[in-house]
């Protein structure tokens, strides 16, 4: 069996709304990624930190529910995360902090694709583990996809962050990022410079999604457009997840990610999967804003 593989954190989102109520949902970007791939047909398992605790309660609910594996180890935290989300009048999240993030050793015995971004990629203890292993899915020919998800409140200023960032663009087949993930971890450069500098720097594929205003991806010496598909929005919560859940998808039904790496480095970001992926990305992503919370939509709900 073809197993992904996603490193990162498993937490609890306190969501407080403009009109002041408060609601708790599962949450986590590498979670919310591992949900989405297994409800688009993908056996995936989550190696993440949380308790036995009533919020790790949660998320060994939503786990499975989603079919999503836990990994052995994932239950040795003191307690399970959470974020403090914030809501605007717009459906836009603000978020703080309170985890502690460390990784359990990694079986990578059948995993032919790793995922990994986030928080997990550049908090202390765990981000050194995270990266150790993604080295060790890369020496077994792995396929890597990262996303970066700045979270600043956490993370604190982008230059304490940007070395690990580019290590791991470094070792990655797919990068996805946001534009303001962008105009964070590189203040006052132009986007489109970056995610040529990424992927100079060895990603085969290096996309970014620009909220209601679609996507963007490096073609050779291009960076070319992905237009959005308009949707009646409910929040934006999980949306760069759903996109990412829907990419990899799309790049492991093409046979572009998990059978062998540097393939998407050949293909130059040209050819019929990378189109048919990104087209899942999108339709994903749009699907997930028009409801509240993370959530993750099928294959069905996608070709409906």
């Amino acid at each position: 069996m073809n197993t992904v593989l996603c490193l990162g954190e498993a937490l609890i989102d306190v969501v407080h709304s403009p009109d002041g109520s408060v609601a708790e949902h599962v949450g986590g970007s590498p979670l919310n990624v591992a949900g989405g791939l297994s409800r688009l047909g993908h056996p995936t398992t989550l190696a993440c930190w949380v308790a036995e605790d009533d919020h790790g309660d949660l998320i060994r609910e939503w786990l499975a529910d989603h079919v999503v594996a836990m990994a052995a180890g994932s239950e040795s935290a003191a307690r399970t995360a959470t974020a403090a989300a914030t809501l605007d009048a717009h459906g836009q999240a603000t978020y703080g902090f309170d985890i502690e993030w460390d990784l359990p050793p990694v079986d990578l015995a059948g995993v032919v694709h790793v995922h990994t971004g986030s928080i997990a990629a550049v908090l202390a203890p765990g981000a050194d583990k995270v990266f150790d292993a993604l080295g060790q899915a890369v020496a077994a020919g792995a396929t890597i996809s990262y996303d970066p998800n700045m979270r600043p409140a956490l993370m604190g200023r982008p230059e304490l962050v940007r070395d690990r960032v580019e290590q791991i663009i470094a070792l990655a087949d797919l990068v996805k990022a946001s534009d303001e993930d962008i105009a964070w971890l590189y203040p006052g450069q132009d986007a489109g410079e970056v995610l040529q500098r990424w992927a100079g720097l060895g990603a085969g594929l290096v996309v970014m999604t620009r909220g209601g205003e679609g996507a963007a991806f490096v073609r050779g010496d291009d960076v070319v457009a992905v237009a959005p598909r308009r949707v009646s929005v409910g929040d934006t919560v999980g949306a760069g997840d759903s996109f990412m859940a829907g990419l990899v998808s799309g790049l492991l039904d093409a046979g572009l990610l998990g059978a062998g790496r540097g393939q998407l480095a050949a293909a130059g970001g040209a050819g019929a999967g990378i189109d048919a992926a990104l087209d899942r990305a999108v339709a994903a992503s749009a699907l997930t804003v028009t409801r509240r919370g993370a959530y993750a939509p099928t294959r069905d709900e996608l070709q409906a």
